[in-house]
């Protein structure tokens, strides 16, 4: 008859329960995990076969009980550590949905919106668009994969314990939040440089040849200079995608390095 002390019995379920709540944390707000398409049994699975195959890898484990409040306390940080691991990756779809979010405020398609399940609420076309051109290139560069690596890494960086968080971690996390706005600029910057010459331009004409109705000629100019524009720049966006996804995974590790106490 095989018997189990309290001890043992804590001791495996420790080196299970901990590392899942980091992973689970990671898989309910990173991106393509954490769409509301994906079942919530796949996001369970997919987190128990992680902590099974992470689990015997583990640095060594204080010894807290579960149940204790040391316990408990701990599972909150291990929540938190892999909620902020995908928040980063999280921006950096920000950034880019905000980048589309602009382009089609200024080629005139701000009436072109839906209802986006993921964020609850209306969604520009473009917007939309820029954020599953943003998943295909994540997928094409195994972003996915690296981000599950920076995740198990983070178990050795900043290993289970019972140890406050450093409120610097955080302090990062938010500072990299601000390139939201500027790197969404930065991505329609070239967009917004040539409609700006193209209002500029009927802005001239309109002195020139008042007959011409502005108002009825400006809206169909602008939207296909806009849609050309963007025709031309859409091979050159995928590299920059690319290259904030690389620079959002870089981050996660400097925000997983700063939380240590």
């Amino acid at each position: 008859m095989i018997s189990l002390t309290d001890a043992q019995l804590n001791t495996w379920l420790v080196s299970f329960i901990w590392p899942l709540v980091r992973i689970l944390g990671l898989l309910m707000v990173a991106p393509i995990f954490g769409h509301r398409s994906v079942p919530a049994q796949v996001k369970i699975g997919l987190g128990v076969f992680i902590a099974l195959i992470v689990s015997p890898a583990l640095p060594p484990l204080p010894d807290v009980a579960l149940g204790s409040w040391h316990g408990l306390h701990i599972l909150v940080q291990q929540f938190l550590i892999g909620v902020a691991i995908g928040f980063v990756m999280r921006v950096a779809f920000a950034a880019i949905e905000a980048a589309g979010e602009i382009v089609g405020l200024q080629i005139g398609l701000g009436f072109a919106s839906f209802f986006d399940p993921q964020s609850a609420g209306q969604t520009l076309v473009l917007a939309r668009f820029f954020n599953l051109l943003a998943m295909l290139v994540f997928l094409a560069i195994n972003g996915h994969l690296l981000l599950i690596g920076v995740l198990v890494d983070s178990f050795q960086t900043l290993p289970i314990s019972p140890q406050p968080l450093a409120a610097k971690g955080f302090f990062t996390l938010a500072a990299f939040g601000s390139t939201v706005l500027s790197v969404g600029l930065q991505l329609a910057l070239p967009l917004i440089a040539i409609l700006l010459m193209t209002n500029l331009a009927l802005g001239i004409l309109t002195p020139s040849a008042p007959q011409l109705n502005i108002f009825a000629i400006g809206f169909p100019i602008t939207l296909g200079v806009g849609l050309v524009v963007l025709d031309f720049m859409l091979p050159y966006f995928a590299p920059q995608f690319e290259m904030l996804i690389y620079n959002a995974l870089k981050m996660a590790l400097t925000v997983i390095a700063d939380l240590r106490s």
